[in-house]
């Protein structure tokens, strides 16, 4: 991590941005973890020392490990992908800092990370671009202008664009749209979000995740959720879909030992945040 600077960076973010550093913080917490753990990100702990932010406003990181279940499912399914397409491009929309760049990199992945302004500021203070493999772009990943940013010699089948912790904020229209602008620009390509129960965000929306005192965190309010059954009507966003599945999770510690079956336990799945992987179809005369 040479090429980071050693002063701590004061962030101040609000709403939605500020959510990147519950996930940092989150994701430092396991990583912190003396032996087992379910996710290295050595990077994570050095950014969650040198940032001069109240982290004790998101109290004790009690969800860690099931947010590094989630981050190591995501991580997964990445690198699936750059193993079957070695060179290829990863779009990050939404990404915040997350440094899964560094977690996955074959040495040959192109990446795109698209975020709000206020938020590739922060990035790029604290982990800096290095061209031409690690590129950021300033925009609302529904400014669909950051598509021409991968480039009209990138074939759409080695592209994947992930969405993480980002279309739960967006009405359900604004997301599918999304999904589907993506399947017809990259043709043969793959999308790869999370998502969350409509019980989840039901009580997201009425206040009842917000943590109250005086420096208590009060989390942006989820627009979208959708509950298992209703997956795969995510492929009725466009007639490029052909594959909508829910990835399964490792094997945790202690109670998340039952993460792998979390998604058919009734109880449990309704308050499970799944990943969610989509495939497009190749145009026609384009597939190999």
């Amino acid at each position: 991590m040479a090429e980071e600077k050693n002063e701590r960076i004061k962030v101040e973010l609000e709403g939605v941005p500020e959510t990147l550093l519950w996930n940092l913080y989150n994701r430092a917490a396991e990583a912190r973890r003396p032996g087992s753990r379910v996710l290295d990100d050595p990077r994570a702990v050095a950014l969650v020392d040198r940032i001069d932010y109240p982290f004790e406003r998101f109290g004790a990181a009690a969800m860690a490990q099931w947010h590094a279940l989630r981050v190591r499912c995501l991580d997964d399914e990445v690198r699936r992908f750059l193993a079957e397409r070695p060179g290829g491009t990863v779009v990050a929309l939404g990404e915040g800092l997350e440094t899964q760049f560094w977690r996955v990199d074959d040495g040959r992945v192109r990446w795109l990370t698209v975020d709000l302004p206020e938020t590739v500021a922060v990035r790029r203070a604290l982990l800096p671009d290095d061209p031409p493999r690690r590129r950021s772009l300033a925009c609302s990943a529904l400014d669909l202008r950051w598509m021409d940013e991968v480039g009209a010699d990138v074939a759409g089948r080695d592209v994947l664009v992930t969405a993480q912790g980002l279309l739960m904020y967006l009405p359900e229209k604004d997301a599918k749209g999304l999904i589907a602008a993506c399947a017809e620009r990259f043709p043969g390509g793959r999308f790869l979000f999370d998502a969350l129960p409509r019980a989840m965000v039901a009580r997201n929306q009425a206040g009842a995740m917000d943590r109250g005192g005086d420096v208590g965190y009060r989390a942006p309010r989820w627009q979208w959720g959708m509950d298992v059954k209703e997956y795969r009507k995510v492929a009725a966003a466009s007639p490029r879909i052909t594959e909508v599945r829910s990835l399964r999770f490792r094997r945790g510690r202690g109670l998340y030992a039952i993460a792998p079956l979390s998604h058919r336990i009734p109880g449990v799945r309704s308050m499970r945040m799944s990943i969610i992987a989509v495939r497009f179809g190749e145009a026609p005369g384009t597939a190999e």
